[in-house]
């Protein structure tokens, strides 16, 4: 069996003009993350992300951190996030809880997510969006079947919560809720780790941070 390494991009800049971009402190994590490949001695024949500049700026400092022969990436849009702020467009403020808005605070942001993809997943948001749930679903499933089919005996692979939850999901074949509830506790550059061959996956660990396991490391525990 193959193996894969999942890894979830590092800090973006919530809050910014530019969310698509590591934060200083997702430069720091993932640089962290490549030293600990490198200090654990695993060496990656493949590296695929997606086409956000977040998953390639993750990569990069990955692998510039692991030093050694460079590595081609290749790029696969089936695993870029989908489009939250599509999904409040279409929802509307009018369509949050009470109390919430989409842009007032972080924690108001990721409770509304919550709410607005239940809707997704259901079929019920009022407005029009980029893709509907099952399409989402359906990219997702294609890309991690394109990397199984593609060879290779340790992979890496750089996406976003989204995907990376509903990987999770398909694999386990729970139901579209578990993908949502794991989609909102995914650490910034954590790790899932799954075994492979054409056919099947299995998953072995998920959304783990050993490069961050320090006291002095703790501050950059993030989830956005």
């Amino acid at each position: 069996m193959a193996e894969l390494y999942l890894v979830r991009h590092g800090q973006a800049s919530f809050g910014a003009d530019n969310y698509d971009e590591l934060s200083p402190s997702g430069r720091t994590q993932s640089g962290w993350l490549g030293e600990y490949f490198a200090q654990a001695d695993l060496r990656f024949d493949r590296v695929v992300i997606g086409t956000m500049q977040r998953h390639r700026q993750t990569a990069d400092a990955i692998l510039a951190a692991m030093g050694g022969p460079q590595i081609e990436l290749t790029q696969d849009a089936g695993l870029n996030e989908y489009d939250f702020e599509a999904l409040f467009a279409a929802l509307g403020d009018e369509g949050l809880p009470s109390g919430l808005s989409a842009t007032r605070s972080k924690k108001d942001f990721y409770k509304g997510l919550r709410h607005v993809l239940q809707l997704w997943a259901d079929d019920r948001l009022p407005g029009a969006v980029p893709e509907t749930w099952q399409q989402f679903q359906t990219r997702v499933q294609r890309a991690r079947s394109d990397i199984q089919r593609a060879g290779g005996r340790r992979v890496l692979v750089v996406s976003s919560g989204g995907p990376i939850a509903v990987t999770a999901q398909q694999v386990l074949q729970a139901p579209a809720a578990t993908a949502i509830a794991l989609n909102l506790q995914i650490r910034n550059s954590s790790v899932c780790q799954y075994v492979f061959n054409d056919d099947a996956m299995s998953l072995v660990s998920f959304n783990s941070v050993p490069h961050l396991e320090h006291a002095e490391r703790r501050e950059f525990v993030t989830y956005g």
